[in-house]
């Protein structure tokens, strides 16, 4: 009997031991969503070979929206012979809130020509900043915002609990804005189509959009796809921490900008941009995140330029990893 209760220990064990393997395996099972790593530049052959050493996917090319298409499409032949990938392209800033109409109309126009020329480098999105937000009048800290919007026209009710008499311009301004840019990325769409290229609006530090419901609201309104978000992680986190951002925004996500951030409350920005992973953004947690809203697609890092290209490369290894 003693023999027959010591086989019976060792069977169950076994099986624990086994059960437990089976569970660490669980637990370490890889993330489903798959992500791509790429930098912001120049994409001739001498960068996209570098990088791709450095063990990137590919790039957004920097600005270079008013050149020839034939010179777009020598690029992405390029980048093809390299298997590397033209993702997107930064136009950045408009000035559609203008109160020159002449303005406004131009960066129209420059950015109908700029999608045209994101299509013939095969890229999928044109990052844009719908406007510069130039603000003269009180704005609230940033940790002091509480918004309040009327969700048909995105327009702001109050950005602070209580009294909100000191930021009337502000919120005037910003309605004024919200306006001049729906009018414009509504005439831009039809290029977009004819590119098959998306609009990527971005949130930048320009006193617009400032919390993600607002921004998501803005950008659902259209209610196309060619109109969707480029969500940069660290441009945002004095206001809301990355983490709301991803959840609200959610399937609105095309592109992700991986920035970083340290919040001081004495700083009058709020804080100040440092190199990733050196910062206040938790990356695990944004990892999660992504995985939670499904995001497939790629991870740029803006900035972090005193790093060497290997290393910005095994920090965006550790975030993707969920480290």
């Amino acid at each position: 009997m003693p023999h027959a209760f010591t086989r019976r220990q060792f069977l169950a064990a076994s099986a624990a031991t086994a059960g437990a393997l089976s569970l660490g395996k669980a637990q370490a099972a890889p993330f489903k969503t798959k992500l791509k790593k790429s930098l912001i530049g120049t994409p001739d052959e001498k960068t996209l070979s570098q990088w791709k050493a450095a063990g990137f996917d590919g790039i957004e090319v920097s600005r270079q929206w008013d050149i020839p298409i034939e010179k777009a499409i020598a690029a992405r032949q390029v980048a093809e012979s390299l298997s590397m990938e033209i993702h997107s392209l930064l136009f950045g800033w408009a000035k559609f809130n203008s109160p020159d109409a002449a303005v406004a109309a131009k960066d129209v126009a420059d950015v109908k020509k700029a999608l045209a020329t994101t299509g013939a480098y095969g890229a999928s999105a044109l990052l844009l900043v719908p406007c510069r937000l130039e603000v003269k009048a009180a704005m609230p800290d940033p940790w002091d915002f509480d918004i309040e919007f009327d969700e048909k026209t995105s327009h702001v009710t109050r950005v602070v609990a209580g009294d909100n008499a000191p930021y009337a311009d502000y919120i005037a301004e910003q309605n004024r804005a919200t306006d001049a840019s729906r009018k414009a990325v509504e005439e831009l769409i039809p290029a977009a189509e004819k590119a098959g290229v998306i609009i990527a609006l971005e949130n930048v530090w320009n006193n617009f959009w400032v919390k993600p419901k607002l921004a998501a609201n803005f950008i659902a309104s259209f209610d196309s796809p060619w109109v969707k978000a480029y969500y940069d992680i660290g441009n945002h986190v004095k206001y809301a921490k990355p983490q709301e951002w991803l959840e609200t925004l959610g399937d609105l996500i095309v592109k992700i900008h991986v920035k970083d951030f340290t919040v001081d409350k004495s700083n009058p920005r709020g804080g100040t941009f440092v190199d990733i992973r050196d910062g206040d953004v938790d990356w695990p947690a944004v990892r999660k995140c992504i995985e939670k809203i499904g995001y497939n697609g790629f991870m740029t890092i803006e900035g972090s330029g005193k790093l060497s290209v290997e290393e910005r490369s095994k920090r965006l290894d550790a975030i993707i990893a969920g480290k």
